[in-house]
């Protein structure tokens, strides 16, 4: 397994080479100008040739290639350039916006977990019954909703009309992740409940189920000993795809409820031209969602031993 990590691990250098790359290039092609974005948000005019000199100052002048390897050069020796909007220092300010990130991540996942697993199995144990069609109905009402009406539901009702919750997210504590948690919460709770549903079914229908009530084993001990342990893959494989989303940021709601996470940090780079932030970004997504794939991997060999890794042998 050591082979195999080192491995993957090393697979993933060319990979951040060749996605910061394209993502340095494709900022580059877009047709916007950060030093032109930046002198416009001030709504002063000025000359061409303080433009020139901004430019000059922020090694925009010089060729695509150029500003590439000197951005390389610095990402080796951990400085990751400095923001062209507030002059900061991007790594710095990146990472100040994770913990907000990291615990909206956790809140969404959480809920998500202590909902969607109870219902699903519900809908399945109850199959075809009353409290199979209202959890496939409610399932179906929270994935038809986008996020930013749900977002606006939830404001409406908790902050506004009932004043329990802030409207607007000034902290970064438990009082003010409720709203946007829950948030995500629901849509991805609607999509994962009929997935837990399809797979808890398709686990009782197998035969050592009908073995083990031929014995006289009890459901509830079939069901949490037998059928949720063999479902453990199916449900880790689909809980492992909201974790990048969420520990990528997610713009829209980090955006309504002003949550400082870095889904609004990229919101805000991209709307400011600001290059050096977008490629603290894109470096965290693809680092995330290596990483997330790799513990997913190993996570999957814990659960079932026959599975192989890159052709490990026993």
């Amino acid at each position: 397994m050591r082979r195999y990590v080192v491995r993957r691990l090393l697979q993933l250098i060319p990979i951040l080479f060749v996605i910061t790359f394209l993502s340095f290039g494709m900022m580059r092609l877009a047709g916007s100008d950060a030093v032109l974005q930046k002198m416009e948000n001030t709504g002063m005019a000025v000359s061409q040739e303080v433009i020139d000199a901004a430019r000059r100052e922020l090694g925009l002048d010089k060729p695509f290639l150029t500003q590439y390897f000197i951005w390389l050069g610095g990402l080796f020796r951990g400085d990751m350039g400095t923001s062209y909007i507030s002059g900061q220092k991007v790594l710095p300010v990146f990472l100040s916006r994770l913990p907000a990130t990291l615990l909206l991540a956790a809140a969404s996942l959480f809920l998500t977990v202590l909902v969607s697993v109870p219902f699903g199995l519900l809908a399945a144990v109850r199959r075809d019954r009353l409290p199979d069609y209202l959890v496939r109905a409610a399932s179906f009402a929270g994935n038809s909703m986008p996020g930013f009406f749900t977002a606006l539901l939830l404001l409406y009702v908790f902050a506004v009309r009932l004043g329990w919750l802030p409207v607007i997210s000034r902290r970064t504590d438990l009082r003010g992740v409720i709203l946007p948690a829950l948030t995500l919460a629901v849509a991805m709770s609607s999509r994962y409940v009929r997935q837990v549903r399809a797979a808890v079914l398709e686990e009782l229908n197998r035969d050592y189920v009908a073995g083990a009530k031929a014995r006289g084993v009890r459901f509830p001990v079939i069901l949490a000993g037998s059928v949720l342990r063999s479902c453990l893959s199916s449900l880790l494989t689909l809980f492992s795809l909201s974790i990048g989303s969420l520990l990528g940021g997610t713009a829209v709601v980090e955006s309504i409820f002003m949550w400082d996470g870095v889904g609004k940090l990229a919101v805000d780079a991209i709307s400011m031209r600001d290059y050096p932030m977008i490629q603290a970004y894109v470096m965290w997504m693809a680092i995330l969602y290596s990483g997330v794939n790799l513990l997913m991997d190993l996570c999957y060999r814990m659960l079932d031993p026959r599975i192989r890794l890159g052709g490990a042998k026993e």
